[in-house]
């Protein structure tokens, strides 16, 4: 597809400019990547070694949102660590686009991931009777299909209103990443359409899909009442981390995108919380609040010393 640009690169100014605060950002956020890894992808390997939880369909989809908020955070944060060794921090106009691209592609498969988990939390206490039949392997992939799918189209539809503007300069963006509206400010032409498209697209999705959510989750706290204490306790357990890994997700983004572009002085911390501590926070909120994840992953640590051993 053919642009009117003549820019090839773009140059990030990142959180800050100063080379003391920059060698302690490099620290800071290797150890969250490390951990913000680590953590998503043993909570994918303890699932995927332990049938039993594997053949759960809220384990299936916690999987998934693992291995999205994996992919999210090595699309995002590798990038924004090599840049702090670097006083002038450059990336192509191709990079860019593959940046936004897959900010948005893991981003919106995510928001569908989140919804799923919610309809089956909603199915599993509303409906308990009916739930092997609901839930099924056959919609749990439809679901996931979905999601990937949704992702995409989302994505697709940033880029291609992107690729249609021109950049003639200047090319500094004020940001660690390449996003929406700090690309809009550099276009050569007027983008308050393109702004407005980009509430109606990111926009409301964040705020409809949020709400559809604590609507669902509300009905699940009502429905509640008409458990035993002991099942009211395990399912609250439940809805309490899937809610916490919703209102993280969704926050930041309802911020950043309902609303016309501005400049906002905060807006990179606001990037910042959801692109690095989300995916960081995730795997942590489920598996501290998760008697059966905490089991597998004792279980497994004994396999794996065990075979060690015998080694």
């Amino acid at each position: 597809m053919e642009n009117h640009s003549f820019v090839t690169e773009f140059v990030l100014l990142g959180l800050s400019q100063n080379p003391s605060v920059q060698k302690i950002e490099f620290v800071v956020f290797l150890f969250v990547y490390t951990i913000t890894m680590g953590g998503n992808m043993l909570i994918v390997v303890t699932i995927a070694c332990s049938p039993a939880l594997l053949g759960s369909p809220m384990y299936f989809f916690m999987v998934f949102l693992s291995l999205l908020d994996a992919c999210f955070s090595y699309a995002m944060t590798p990038k924004m660590i090599v840049d702090l060794f670097y006083e002038r921090k450059t990336i192509s106009f191709q990079g860019c686009m593959i940046q936004l691209f897959s900010e948005h592609f893991f981003g919106g498969a995510e928001v569908i991931v989140l919804t799923a988990m919610a309809y089956d939390c909603y199915v599993a206490i509303c409906k308990p009777l009916h739930y092997s039949s609901i839930m099924n392997r056959r919609l749990c992939y439809v679901l996931v299909g979905v999601a990937w799918t949704g992702g995409f189209l989302h994505s697709i539809i940033q880029i291609l209103f992107t690729f249609q503007l021109p950049f003639c300069g200047p090319n500094v963006i004020d940001h660690f990443l390449c996003d929406l509206f700090p690309l809009l400010k550099l276009a050569c032409t007027d983008t308050h359409i393109f702004g407005l498209l980009v509430v109606a697209n990111s926009g409301s999705i964040c705020i409809i899909i949020f709400s559809l959510l604590l609507v669902t989750y509300g009905v699940i706290l009502f429905s509640l009442r008409k458990h035993s204490s002991e099942g009211r306790q395990k399912a609250l357990s439940t809805c309490g981390s899937h809610v916490a890994v919703v209102v993280l997700f969704f926050v930041p983004c309802i911020f950043t995108y309902p609303r016309p572009p501005s400049a906002f002085s905060f807006d990179k911390m606001v990037a910042l919380f959801y692109c690095t501590l989300s995916p960081l926070l995730n795997p942590l909120i489920y598996t501290f609040r998760n008697k059966e994840v905490k089991n597998a992953m004792r279980k497994l640590w004994k396999r794996v010393v065990l075979v060690s051993d015998e080694n």
